[in-house]
């Protein structure tokens, strides 16, 4: 008896589940779970937004330091981003022991920061003796910013889904976090190279430039986490416009067993 009684409850349950399913589809509206897994895709792509406009709007990429002078009492450091740059005079007592460079640029100091001038005047910024490559500077910006366009179309597409049930957007979603993701990190390798291109640009003329050392800083580290976030939540889209059928006979649903 207990083995039957199982049987035609489980008979139940999936011919419940079949009829909301059919409703749902004939009503134009989606079924909980799959509003439920959008929804959590959703979220995802909410994180690595968010460490997206957080690398873009931020100028710690990266941190140019001159070497320290024991005959000194300051030293100076600078960082950068895609728009501006900052230069610090920092009080070598506040420097951690052991370090031989001026740094990190966190450090409480003197600072003096400017946005670049090549988005404006067309002309190329100054740090240390070195010239930037406004070049390959502006398209660093311009990249990062077509990045955030189509990480927002994305979102209005799956906040349509979600509203009004046009789920032909989820597709087109999926794509724009992708490409989004995508475009960030492009973004982030170009300016890699303008940062190679900013040291060895040295300035021929007095005083001579000092030597520096650089390391990339914690707005970076949110550009490349939220480049591979979007991407990993485009694909999570990609999959839920796919037909469910492969995925159900390659995971068989197993019922309760009989005792």
């Amino acid at each position: 008896m207990m083995m039957w009684s199982n049987f035609f409850l489980q008979e139940e349950d999936r011919r419940r589940g079949a009829e909301s399913r059919r409703r749902a589809h004939k009503s134009g509206r989606m079924t909980p779970e799959r509003e439920g897994k959008i929804k959590l895709a959703l979220l995802l792509t909410s994180v690595g937004a968010t460490l997206a406009v957080l690398a873009v709007g931020t100028e710690f990429w990266v941190e140019l330091n001159t070497y320290r002078d024991n005959s000194s009492a300051v030293c100076d450091a600078a960082h950068l981003g895609l728009w501006k740059m900052c230069t610090k005079r920092l009080w070598q007592a506040d420097m951690p022991a052991g370090r031989d460079t001026c740094g990190p640029a966190e450090l409480p100091g003197e600072a003096n920061c400017t946005y670049f001038k090549f988005f404006t005047t067309g002309e190329n910024a100054h740090i240390f003796q070195r010239t930037t490559k406004k070049e390959v500077n502006v398209a660093a910006a311009v990249i990062a910013v077509l990045g955030l366009i189509v990480m927002a179309l994305g979102c209005l597409c799956i906040i349509m889904v979600l509203s009004k049930g046009a789920e032909f957007l989820l597709r087109v979603g999926a794509v724009c976090f992708g490409l989004s993701g995508l475009l960030l990190l492009v973004s982030l390798e170009v300016f890699r190279h303008s940062v190679h291109a900013l040291l060895q640009r040295v300035s021929p003329e007095p005083p001579p430039a000092p030597a520096l050392t650089y390391e990339y800083s914690w707005s970076l580290g949110c550009g490349v986490g939220a480049g591979l976030v979007l991407i990993l939540g485009g694909g999570c889209f990609l999959l839920l416009t796919l037909p469910p059928w492969p995925w159900g006979s390659l995971c068989p649903k197993s019922g309760p067993r009989a005792t």
